[in-house]
Formats: structure tokens, sequence, C-alpha cells
């Protein structure tokens, strides 16, 4: 890998190169961010962030193969994402270490991850049946009605730090089985994992210009928006970036998907089964160090539920493990991705504490004897949160747990139509009766009965509402292969020859 997909400097950095046209080149960029291991906080990478001037070359190369792609039959697009699907499998576990080591999750995150990936390219290479039309003949007299979808074109995804290998997947497999090329643009705090994945796309067959990589920031972000070559815009990130992407694609005349933060909220009822419900909770709240916009952030202990749940999630809490995952051995949580991260969220955790919050669980105090200097914060958990402190109102992601105790699923339910956000709601129940208006009246587009993170499977749609989501169409399932497509209805009559006389074939 190292030989195509980087270049090494004087210093013994990697720097990681562009793929273009089916080749790795170079960026014309002359300034780079770094890629950290966030186990030890060693430099591992740089990428560099590139400008409109290689945003350019990279859209145009893509620009230049759709014709012929969107040309070749979708079977046989399909086709190739099956040898892909062969391929991941054979390499699943060398793509959850190159996570690990440039993500900082758990092996068993990593895997998990890339094993969902794998589920969206399955759906993708599916497809084709729903890219069929629909018809209705004599519709009118003589007249027959019919509807087709076609490809966009260049499509783009911009993608976050917190799943380098799986968001990805939820994008490009569906736009380029549809027909269209793809230029992904992954953080540049995680470019390796997205890297390796346009080599085995490349080794399963996939045409060059098909699958593109640009690196970059903000600039390159913006001068993506703007190509007048670029159809189509996919994002997944913060609410403010989101915001961002969405109105200046749209102004750019883009179709645009921007996926954006959350708040996400967890009720356990009284009845609830208060172990299996903490320890799905814990899952939520500190799984992949918390840093996903599916994390259980609220927890809403209803009624006298809350003594339970408070000191069965301290006590299980307090013995889970913080470290190393760039190494073998087994960890029940790794590092956050920088210290600039690190530090906003202990940020959080003072001013949690300054408004009020009682810190029952204080994850500053983790240490790992064998990285001193990689960004790591234990499992952290506040009780007695009220709704109007920062600990219930901003996104912090991190493995920092919010109780919020509560008298009546009324009052949960109301806290949720007051969040900006709108992506998943859980409830912990027994009671079909409280699931079922919990279902009906919570404010959130993913809900979860006795499921702790309610991400839907590849068939179904991320549906965030409010201020988690910009735009109509969502990611994944048939709302991403509507996204990718735009749909042509076409009408046919046949006139009957005035003189009566019939053609050529006797009709």
């Amino acid at each position: 890998m190292m030989s195509e997909t980087m270049t090494m400097e004087a210093a013994g950095i990697a720097t990681c190169r562009l793929f273009v046209g089916g080749e790795w080149v170079d960026a014309a960029a002359e300034r780079f961010g770094e890629v950290h291991n966030p186990s030890t906080g060693e430099v591992i990478a740089r990428a560099p962030l590139c400008d409109a001037e290689d945003v350019d070359r990279v859209v145009q190369a893509a620009a230049k193969a759709f014709p012929e792609w969107a040309d070749t039959p979708a079977v046989e697009r399909a086709r190739v994402m099956l040898r892909y699907i062969e391929l991941l499998e054979k390499h699943c576990d060398e793509l959850a270490r190159i996570l690990s080591r440039e993500h900082g999750k758990t092996h068993a995150e990593a895997m998990a991850s890339i094993r969902r990936g794998i589920e969206m390219v399955e759906f993708a290479a599916g497809v084709p049946s729903m890219l069929m039309g629909e018809c209705i003949e004599n519709i009118a007299r003589n007249v027959d009605c019919e509807t087709q979808r076609h490809p966009l074109g260049v499509c783009v995804g911009i993608t976050p730090f917190n799943f380098p290998a799986m968001v990805p997947m939820w994008m490009y497999p569906i736009a380029i089985v549809c027909g269209n090329t793809f230029v992904l643009k992954p953080s540049e705090k995680v470019p390796l994992s997205a890297m390796r994945q346009a080599e085995l796309l490349a080794e399963a067959g996939l045409p060059a210009g098909v699958f593109s990589i640009v690196h970059g920031g903000r600039e390159c972000v913006d001068a993506l928006l703007a190509h007048e070559l670029v159809e189509a815009i996919s994002f997944v990130g913060s609410t403010a970036i989101a915001k961002h992407i969405y109105a200046t694609g749209t102004a750019n005349g883009k179709r645009v998907q921007a996926a954006g933060g959350a708040k996400n909220h967890i009720f356990i009822m009284p009845d609830a089964d208060i172990e299996q419900s903490v320890s799905a909770l814990m899952g939520s709240a500190f799984g992949c160090a918390g840093e996903r916009c599916m994390a259980g952030a609220i927890a809403l202990p209803v009624g006298d539920a809350g003594d339970a749940v408070v000191k069965t999630l301290v006590d299980a809490s307090r013995k889970m493990t913080v470290g190393r995952t760039d190494v073998e051995g087994s960890v029940d949580m790794g590092p956050l991705i920088t210290r600039e991260h690190l530090e906003h969220v202990r940020g959080c955790v003072e001013r949690g504490v300054a408004d009020g919050a009682e810190l029952a669980l204080d994850g500053r105090t983790a240490t790992v004897a064998d990285a001193p200097n990689g960004f790591f914060l234990g499992p952290t958990v506040f009780d007695r949160v009220t709704p109007t402190m920062t600990l219930a109102t901003d996104e912090i992601f991190g493995p920092v747990l919010s109780v919020m105790r509560i008298d009546t699923l009324e009052e949960g339910i109301e806290l949720t139509h007051r969040s900006p956000y709108g992506n998943g709601a859980v409830i912990y129940t027994r009671s079909g009766r409280a699931a079922r208006e919990f279902k009906r009246r919570v404010s959130a587009g993913m809900v979860g009965i006795n499921v702790g993170v309610p991400a839907p499977m590849a068939w179904f749609p991320f549906t965030g509402w409010c201020k988690s989501f910009f735009g109509d169409l969502h990611i994944q399932g048939r709302e991403g292969v509507h996204f990718y497509t735009h749909q042509k209805m076409t009408m046919s009559r046949w006139f009957t020859p005035r003189d009566g006389k019939t053609d050529s074939w006797g009709i």
C-alpha cells in the first residue's frame, strides 16, 4: 500500500496521495494536515489540504469516466460489487487494524463497523431491481406511459472521522451501481482506510475514474460544492457543517443530503430490567468512545427507576477498561480522535460541574501506563442534570452520559420535542402500551424499543429529523437509490395511418 498510496518524506512521515483516473498521484497542495495514532499521540501520516486545482483534476477525471460507466449494464455494475464483497471479507481484519490505528476504535468496534459497511455493499449489489421503472399501457387512447431511473453524473461523498470505513460505504456502493461516478473526500484526520478501499475497488475491476479520492479541509469541501460538474453531495458530520453543506450545495444547484449531529435520549421505565437496560445503555453511550451521532447521550430513568439505574450504571462503568487499540489485547474503550477533541470533551465535563450537575463518575482520571501521550478519557457519568444545562443541550461527542431524572414518560417525550436534534430515541420497557405511545409521539427519526443504538440496517434509510438532517432523501435504503438517480417519464403514441393502409408488418 505504502509504495503507491503514499510518498515518504525525509522525516519518515508518509504523505497521502490522490486517487485520480485509477492512479495514485501527488497533490498540488502545499499545506498538509496531520494523521495521528490516537493511542500514542504520534503522527503516522499527513494528508494534503487540497484546493480548487486538485479538486478540478479529480472531478474532471470522474466526469470523463461517467458516460461509459452510465452505459454499462446495471447488472455488470452490480457484479463489481459482488467481487468487492469477496475482497472486503478477505481483508476485513486488515481494514479493522488500519481503523484501530488511525482512529482508535477497539478491534471489535472496527470489525463491527466494517461488517455494517459490507452489508451496504451487499444491498448495493441488489440495486438493479430498484432501478426498474413503472409502466401503464393505454393510459389514454393509444398512449403508453413509463418511467425510468437514470444516473446523475459525478457524485461526491464528504465523510466524518468517526466511521472512516462504514460511512463512505453508505454512499459510494449505491451511487456507483446506479451508474454514477463518485469522488470521496474522507476526513483528513483518518484517510488511510478509505485509501485501502480504493485499492480493493480497483482490484474488484471497477474501471478507472469511477471512484476517486481527494483530501482536504474546508477549502477542498467548498471547491467540491461549487464545481459545475458535481451533481450531488452526500455528507455526514456535525450540524453546523451539515447546514453549510446543504445551503451552499443547493445554492449551487446540487442535490444534497446532509446528516448532522444529535443529542439522543434513552428512556428507562420502572418496569424495565435494570441490569440489561444499563448494559445496553453503556454500549450506546461509551461504545466508540461516544464518538457517534447515534450515541446515547441522555439517560432518562422514569419515576423510581433513577436510583437503581445510576448505581448500576456507575458500578459497571467503573469496571470498564480503557487502553490502546493499536496493539494486541482487549480493552472496552479506546482513545478519542485528537488531543484537541480530548480537551474539548474535558471542557464539557468541567462546564457540567460548574453548572451544578453531580459528577457520579469522572473519566478524567483515566490513565494508560504504556501510552501517556494518548488521547484517553474514561467513561463519565453525570447525575441530576437539568434541561437547561449544556450537558443536556450540546452535542459532546465523547464518553459522557448525562442522567436526567423524570417523573413520567410524558415529561420525557416533551423534552425530546424541545431538542433541536432528532436522530435517535430509545425506550427500555416491558409495557407494550408505553412502547407504542413512545414510538408514536417521541421526536426522533430513528426509534429503538429495547434496542440501544437504533441505527438502521442497509435496507432502511438513516432518517434523522430536525437539525440532525438537511435534505429530502435520506442516506441508505431505497431513498439512497432515489437520491443517486433522477426519474424520466416517457409518453408514447403511435398513429393509425389516415388512409387505413397497413404498414410493412401487416398491422
